[in-house]
């Protein structure tokens, strides 16, 4: 693993240097190289580093939207419980993605990164913090549970993936305009794996 950190981000382009940091001359990249770096009681970088990695092609890989929803899930219950500090098992330390294609991702999105954080901040800030963050847990949890139905449709995980992302970020920079909007996500992915849902029985 790449060599510990303990400082937290506070932006989004500190996160990307972040990526880029722990990919770079490394063929793969494992989940707790990102915990090492950013620190375990970074819970909102994981929050985005994990939908990010889902939106890019690697999540169109077969089975890798769910094993994704299934880490960001256990995240997120562990945010519900209260703890200080990210806890992954071992074997889920140990899951990694192509450091190359990681690392190119988080080049490309160096420029938005920057307008992004310029964007974002100190608005609504009260809805970041306390009761709000249990709230968001609690949709994050839900939103991982449509991920497996909604594999059967190309991509279509994207949707409760950028709900997701859009809660992290939004912790992650203190906007609550941001939360909200993963409020509004949230809903739309849920009317979204009710519609295949029913397609697919009514196919």
């Amino acid at each position: 693993m790449a060599e510990k950190h303990t400082q937290e981000p506070h932006g989004v382009e500190e996160v990307l240097n972040g990526i880029e940091e722990i990919s770079d001359g490394h063929d793969q990249v494992c989940i707790g190289d990102a915990l090492d770096r950013f620190g375990h009681a970074s819970f909102a970088p994981m929050l985005v580093i994990l939908p990010v990695v889902e939106l890019s092609p690697i999540g169109g890989i077969p089975g890798i939207p769910t094993v994704l929803a299934a880490i960001i899930a256990l995240i997120a219950i562990q945010m519900l419980m209260g703890r200080d500090h990210v806890w992954l098992p071992a074997l889920v330390e140990r899951r990694a993605v192509d450091g190359k294609k990681l690392a190119a991702l988080a080049h490309k999105l160096d420029k938005a990164a920057r307008r992004v954080d310029a964007l974002l901040g100190n608005r609504l800030d009260w809805i970041t913090r306390g009761v709000w963050i249990r709230i968001a847990a609690l949709l994050i949890i839900a939103l991982c549970a449509t991920v497996p139905p909604l594999e059967i449709i190309p991509f279509a995980s994207s949707l409760p993936m950028a709900a997701i992302a859009a809660f992290g970020l939004a912790i992650l920079v203190r906007d609550g305009v941001l939360m909200l909007a993963g409020f509004m996500l949230s809903g739309g992915a849920t009317c979204l794996v009710f519609a295949t849902l029913l397609g697919g029985t009514g196919g």
